[in-house]
């Protein structure tokens, strides 16, 4: 793998995962729901950034980052939507970076989330994972935006180095039946590459989209300040989910105990095919032994009665070798 441009913030890093005593549910702070992955009329979206804002705000979301597409045909939009904070609510600066290409398709697809006003555009030549690590060193938290839908390949993902995250649920994607990027996930993890994964809309509100508000982050920190989100999605204090909650997850005695709201099926994944499962109506509490994950990573998927799923982000257990950032 190509080393990223500034060492102290090169992808993939052992700290960009989430270890056992990482996990978000006792730190400082509350959850709070936002959406990472949202488009305006600024690019191909239907609606304005206010609008735009204002659904999420009216369904109960308490952040949100508007994620334009940045191409030359949009002007490079990184919208502002500073001027739509309001108390309760805020808004995270982003937008979806593009630059050719992957093995499959024209171009990258990266979301970025956290950047600065005046971000330039890419540079005659710059790579897609060069671009990522542009937008990683200015601050931003950086996803792969709906690997399966964008068919991205291992080679591709490893190559984009600066990712702290992959889009593991796309809604709008589900579309075409490419939503879940799990497996890509897995395979990367199981690598020895430290990422967190996330679900998000990727909402344009064109006629033929679903609807938005299908698929979010709970991002645990002290305050909706900005800054305060971004540490906390960098540092994998979050969890996913199309539905269901989950109120704890913690390890004691071989056993990842999970609280939750009322599920149908509560699942332990991870480094080893095979799972763990406890299935029943309106589970509220389980516990499921990790002794086949001993060595790898673990996750846990929470399933409602409706088909809405919640998860984890991935549990570091064991001591698998960790994917060289070396050039």
């Amino acid at each position: 793998m190509v080393a990223a441009d500034n060492h102290a913030n090169r992808g993939h890093l052992i700290d960009a995962g989430c270890n056992v005593t990482d996990l978000p549910f006792n730190r400082p702070g509350r959850f709070w729901r936002g959406n990472l992955h949202t488009h305006s009329d600024r690019s191909d979206g239907a609606l304005s950034p206010k609008e735009t804002v204002r659904h999420y705000q009216e369904a109960g979301y308490d952040f949100l980052a508007v994620t334009d597409h940045f191409r030359a045909e949009y002007g490079f939009p990184l919208t502002d939507t500073r001027p739509l904070r309001r108390p309760g609510f805020t808004t995270l600066l982003g937008a979806e970076l593009h630059a050719p290409r992957t093995e499959a398709g024209p171009s990258w697809h990266i979301v970025a989330v956290g950047l600065p006003l005046g971000f330039a555009p890419p540079e005659p030549g710059e790579s897609g994972p060069q671009l990522a690590r542009r937008a990683r060193a200015a601050g931003a938290f950086v996803g792969m935006a709906h690997p399966a839908a964008s068919l991205l390949t291992a080679v591709d993902a490893e190559s984009l180095d600066a990712a702290h995250a992959v889009e593991v649920y796309n809604a709008l994607s589900s579309r075409e039946d490419r939503g879940d990027s799990w497996h890509l996930t897995d395979v990367l993890l199981n690598r020895g590459h430290r990422l967190t994964a996330y679900a998000a809309d990727d909402a344009h509100f064109q006629p033929q989209d679903p609807p938005g508000c299908a698929a979010w982050v709970q991002v645990r920190a002290e305050s909706l300040e900005p800054a305060q989100l971004l540490s906390a999605l960098r540092g994998g204090h979050y969890y996913s989910s199309t539905g269901p909650e989950l109120h704890d997850i913690r390890l004691n005695d071989g056993l990842i105990t999970v609280h939750c709201s009322p599920a149908r099926k509560v699942l332990l994944t991870g480094s080893v095919p095979g799972a763990q499962v406890v299935q029943g109506e309106a589970l509220t509490e389980c516990s499921l032994p990790v002794e086949m994950f001993r060595r790898g990573y673990c996750r846990v998927t929470v399933e409602d009665a409706s088909g809405g799923r919640a998860w984890s982000n991935p549990i570091h257990l064991g001591s698998r070798p960790t994917a060289s950032t070396d050039a």
